[in-house]
């Protein structure tokens, strides 16, 4: 009686206030009040013989105590080397032992981790070394198609000159160290074991009086937000900001030590590092992951092979592995739950993860970079509607509006701006106040950017983002709206909605649409599809079919490029608004 009175508490507190958009996460449960190596001390007193991490592609297994020995020596090596706290420790390189020992290596110090997106090029490596100023670099030797140690001798070309963690090179003035992972030598950078080797006894002796003058407050982690509108700008977090928030984004999934979470979506954004490993810290639970890049057949054999219980993944992931040749060979049977984010998850997908992956508490997360990121999360419970209809209800301790043109709150069921505020809003952008003023208001409000309403039950949909919504002929257009309509096209595998300069209208809509395989469906047979069910400014002028669309590595699509290949076939000239 008690616990399911706690229960309807709960629910009620998660409703909106009087008739508003404005919801307000529990508070039942304390805030964690820790720094993450102080946190991360705890768990692995309470579990250090069970297993801590997985590299299933590299054959690496630690146990939590081993990963806190390990994680111990690298940050004995970076004192070594002369790192302190605040100073700026970039890492690039895909999911490997070394990110993950990086990660609470530099939360050991104080060192503030810089996330450099594995795809990046030159001059986007250039420029988030020089904006954050990073004093040292941990880098894979190579990935796919990036030849980083190439990339890095272009930009600091005196490296092949110097001796290791003496680099002064012009374009990159505050980086001194380099630290590339991999056995073979690298002149003017130090290999990765060789930081390790440093660990002597005076300088492992000094960790813990170093941990113990951090602050939960410190800014820990940079991340760069994706910059598709001008230069990327680096989003602060702190210990605070990511462990609460990989704290009860693990509770949402009902989390304990016994539970094996594979993570196959990269390190270097939150949803692994935060939602992912972080994440397993809190609980004790143990991390697999599958390989240094997506493979849906090594994330099936990885979830096979060490019976995970919990698995994580945008939508197109989860169809990659559902349409892998060998799916049926794979034992799924311990998944129970794992999260589904980036873009919204078409229902027969979702069935599809329920029945066939045994995913029957699988939650769907919305949030961002800035708010660490989870806002809105569904619980394991709720029905499977609503987990593709929305991304579940506010998360503890944060309050989220929905806001109009002029920053008043909507009625519920109105759309408008999301805004996020509580423990998870960043610090700021690194270093660039106009920017982060015109992100976070002084009420501590953070803007998203992003289109939503909430229903009377605190159930949050995202309609699109603010700079996506078409204007027709004076009519708002939501793509969001037309894509979950299009879905339900037997045929329609993924899509994506957009407008692109119109002389008549100002803006004219455009869906880009992937068809399911052995399908074939004309232009016009979508747009009959859509008569009589939409209203006839929503349906697209212009069907495009593609084998695969434009997507970021953690499955948010890119309308830009989408958008810009529009413009280009139809010798578009200029951007008109009504």
């Amino acid at each position: 009686m008690g616990a399911e009175a706690g229960r309807e508490m709960r629910e009620e507190s998660l409703a909106p206030h009087d008739g508003l958009s404005l919801v307000r996460g529990s508070t039942s449960e304390p805030l964690i009040e820790e720094t993450i190596p102080a946190f991360f001390k705890k768990t692995v007193g309470r579990v250090g013989h069970q297993d801590g991490a997985i590299f299933v592609e590299h054959g690496k297994r630690y146990t939590y105590a081993e990963l806190d020995r390990e994680v111990d020596r690298l940050a004995a090596g970076f004192h070594r080397l002369g790192l302190r706290k605040g100073d700026r420790v970039g890492i690039w390189a895909p999911n490997r032992p070394e990110w993950l020992l990086t990660q609470f290596a530099t939360a050991r110090l104080g060192l503030v981790m810089v996330n450099i997106n594995p795809a990046y090029r030159l001059s986007e490596l250039e420029y988030a070394l020089r904006k954050v100023g990073c004093k040292a670099l941990v880098t894979a030797a190579s990935f796919k198609s990036s030849d980083y140690l190439g990339m890095i001798r272009t930009l600091a070309p005196e490296l092949a000159d110097c001796k290791p963690g003496a680099l002064k090179a012009a374009k990159l003035p505050d980086l001194r160290i380099v630290i590339r992972t991999g056995e073979e030598r690298t002149p003017g950078a130090y290999n990765f074991d060789d930081v390790l080797g440093m660990a002597d006894a005076d300088a492992l002796g000094q960790l813990d009086a170093i941990t113990a003058s951090l602050d939960r407050n410190d800014p820990i982690n940079i991340q760069f937000t994706s910059g598709t509108t001008g230069s990327p700008k680096g989003a602060t977090l702190t210990h605070r900001n990511i462990l609460n928030n990989a704290h009860f984004v693990t509770a949402a999934m009902h989390f304990t030590e016994k539970d094996r979470l594979c993570i196959p979506v990269p390190f270097y954004h939150c949803f692994g590092m935060v939602m992912g490993t972080l994440g397993c810290v809190t609980k004790g639970a143990a991390m697999v992951v599958p390989g240094e890049g997506f493979d849906p057949g090594a994330t099936l054999a990885a979830v096979s092979q060490e019976k995970c219980t919990g698995l994580y993944g945008v939508p197109t992931m989860f169809v990659a592995e559902l349409d892998h040749p060998d799916f049926r060979s794979f034992d799924l049977s311990h998944l129970r739950t794992g999260i589904m984010a980036g873009s919204p998850c078409p229902i027969e997908v979702m069935k599809k993860v329920v029945s066939l992956m045994h995913m029957s508490e699988v939650t769907i997360a919305y949030g961002m970079t800035e708010t660490s990121p989870v806002s809105f999360q569904s619980s394991t419970g709720d029905p499977l509607e609503r987990r593709v209809s929305t991304v579940g209800r506010v998360q503890p301790h944060l309050e989220v509006k929905i806001i109009d043109a002029d920053g008043r709150t909507v009625s519920v069921g109105g759309r408008g701006e999301l805004c996020t505020r509580g423990y998870s809003v960043m610090t700021g952008y690194w270093e660039d106040e106009e920017r982060t003023r015109e992100a976070v208001d002084p009420e501590g409000w953070m803007h998203t950017g992003d289109l939503g309403t909430i229903d009377a039950e605190g159930y949050c949909n995202i309609v699109g983002r603010v700079k996506d919504m078409v204007i027709r002929g004076g009519e708002n257009v939501y793509p969001r709206e037309v894509e979950e309509f299009l879905y339900r096209h037997p045929n329609v595998r993924e899509v994506q909605v957009f407008g692109i300069p119109d002389e008549k209208y100002g803006e004219e809509l455009c869906a880009w649409v992937v068809l399911q395989p052995g399908s074939a469906v004309t232009e016009e047979e979508i747009r009959e599809f859509c008569k009589g069910q939409i209203a006839h400014y929503k349906i697209p002028r212009h069907v495009r079919f593609r084998d695969a669309l434009p997507m970021t590595v953690t499955g948010k699509p890119q309308k830009f490029i989408m958008r810009d290949a529009m413009v280009e076939e139809l010798h578009l000239t200029e951007a008109k608004t009504a």
